[in-house]
């Protein structure tokens, strides 16, 4: 399975994404993450979610070879209802959702990590959001929540990344660890979550969603709207399509 979910200790749910070779997902693979993010926080036993991935990088975004593909528009809405509902998934989510995050964060992953309650990183961790470069656009929303607004902008037009290091100064980054300790890391923290009252802290993640000025579902779908005009006027294909033959290795979201 490449979306599994573990109970490691008690209260501790961990859900880990396997998708080689870059865990870039492709439409399916989306929709399940959300399910599984979300059964993990109905579970009464669950009282913290650790978010994982295996491989060299935390996520590559969407299957871009899965979108070129299909010569409908299908695969491509399915592609951003299902980042739609992953990302939701994060943020709605009845219990805090720590990410782990390793290597690459690119496109998708942004709108995972930008969603979650507390991001643990290694010290190979590189962020960013390459969709000017696909002809794309979206998780601007959530990089918003990561960097602060005129930053977010450089890093949006020149398709740029950031590294753990400074997302850890800008206080978006709860801890930088080398990579090898990055899991236990991420358990220590899950440790103390779960050790509270999971009655109080699953009222305290409604409250703080409650008052959270962002409207991320909102501001996300805005953002797609923009995606389709782009995709309609030819200009995304051809974006994707050069980023296809130029041989790279990893896609984005």
């Amino acid at each position: 399975m490449p979306i599994t979910t573990q109970h490691p200790e008690p209260g501790i749910a961990v859900v880990t994404v396997d998708v080689p070779p870059v865990n870039a997902l492709p439409v399916r693979g989306w929709f399940d993450l959300a399910d599984e993010l979300t059964v993990a926080g109905r579970d009464p036993a669950t009282h913290i979610v650790v978010l994982r991935a295996e491989g060299r990088g935390f996520n590559a975004g969407v299957d871009i070879k899965e979108i070129q593909r299909d010569e409908s528009f299908d695969t491509l809405i399915g592609a951003n209802h299902g980042c739609a509902a992953a990302f939701s998934a994060v943020y709605d989510c009845a219990v805090p959702v720590i990410a782990a995050v390793q290597g690459f964060c690119l496109g998708g992953g942004i709108g995972l990590v930008g969603n979650a309650d507390v991001i643990v990183a290694a010290d190979d961790a590189t962020f960013g959001l390459p969709e000017v470069d696909r002809g794309a656009l979206g998780a601007a929303t959530h990089l918003a929540r990561l960097v602060p607004q005129h930053l977010m902008r450089a890093m949006y037009y020149t398709a740029s990344t950031i590294d753990a290091h400074q997302l850890h100064h800008h206080g978006s980054v709860h801890a930088v660890v080398p990579r090898e300790e990055l899991d236990n890391a991420a358990l220590d923290l899950a440790r103390r979550i779960a050790a509270k009252d999971t009655r109080v802290i699953r009222a305290a993640k409604r409250a703080i969603n409650g008052i959270d000025p962002q409207s991320v579902h909102r501001d996300y779908r805005f953002e797609q709207g923009f995606t389709f005009e782009l995709n309609l006027a030819g200009v995304a294909d051809g974006a994707r399509q050069a980023f296809l033959e130029k041989g790279a290795e990893w896609t984005n979201g």
